[in-house]
């Protein structure tokens, strides 16, 4: 099947495969640090952005419409910290104001651009649920490129990222800034979900972060191996979705990069080593047919009061 892709389909392909692994890991690093929702409250966030780039430049190019979203993601993001430090609202609740005034700001303003003649001519619309078969080569290579980038700042910085979500004071105190590593972590957010955005959506962007790193999760409880793990599910649900999406006439790769993902999380959360419902099943029947398997503790109690002999 793969040999018969025309030479577009196979650029789209590598693409995929790199925006998902990054996806991936950012995923594992907004899931270590309790921000999940931040993924999906900045990708919708992100859409007033490239309505507003192509209403004042008049071209759908895609680094300009990057710069627009990634501003706009920025501005959300900015909105969130400065809502939960000035007021006494906690910061999901902020990431759900966010996420819905700039998605609606956003659809706002797409009907106002569709309006005008030339807004359903760009295709501004497949930025709402994604078109990545509509991408050129210049769009995979900024693509590509900026997911490169974004996968080198993840494995350079691994020791630096390690200290700042599970231990952020003795990062502290061997001189870490943590302001430096909070705007890098926004930084490398934000521009995955710019990246992504035109190939799966506003909508599901959020789902190809927080997936593969909650699948990765069931499998492992080393930091290192989930985040190779989230990463190869990322990529693997990439080429499987795009490959998929070619076997019809018009079948949207976002849609299907997202249930590829969710069919691994789906056997992760079953056949998991780590927690899964199938494996955690037959370990506590296990546990219940041999008495060897009681805690020491238990045994020990037992043992006093004549239980065992």
């Amino acid at each position: 099947m793969t040999l018969l892709l025309s030479p577009n389909a196979w650029w789209v392909l590598l693409s995929m495969l790199i925006l998902g692994v990054a996806s991936g890991m950012i995923g594992c690093l907004a899931y270590w640090k309790r921000q999940s929702l931040m993924s999906d409250a900045l990708s919708h966030a992100a859409l007033p952005g490239v309505v507003i780039a192509f209403a004042i430049t008049g071209v759908k190019a895609l680094p300009i419409l990057i710069l627009g979203a990634a501003l706009s993601a920025l501005i959300g993001a900015f909105l969130v910290q400065w809502v939960v430090s000035s007021s006494r609202i906690k910061e999901d609740t902020a990431m759900g104001i966010v996420l819905s005034v700039f998605f609606g700001l956003g659809i706002m303003l797409l009907t106002i651009v569709n309006r005008t003649g030339g807004g359903n001519v760009s295709g501004l619309d497949g930025f709402i649920f994604g078109q990545a078969a509509s991408m050129v080569r210049s769009d995979v290579y900024t693509m590509g490129i900026l997911g490169l980038l974004v996968i080198a700042v993840v494995y350079v910085a691994f020791k630096e990222w390690k200290l700042y979500l599970f231990d952020p004071q003795f990062a502290k105190g061997i001189g870490l800034p943590s302001g430096l590593m909070n705007s890098l972590y926004t930084g490398v957010l934000v521009l995955v979900i710019v990246i992504g955005i035109q190939a799966v959506g506003v909508i599901l962007m959020s789902a190809l972060l927080i997936i593969p790193a909650v699948s990765a999760r069931y499998w492992t409880h080393s930091f290192k191996w989930m985040l190779i793990g989230s990463a190869f599910i990322g990529g693997g649900a990439g080429v499987a979705g795009t490959l998929i999406s070619t076997m019809g006439k018009g079948w949207p790769t976002g849609p299907f990069i997202v249930v590829s993902s969710s069919a691994v999380f789906l056997v992760s959360l079953l056949f998991g080593a780590r927690k899964g419902l199938v494996v955690t099943a037959i370990q506590q029947r296990m546990q219940k047919r041999s008495p060897r398997a009681l805690p020491a503790e238990a045994e020990k109690s037992m043992v006093k009061e004549g239980g065992l002999q």
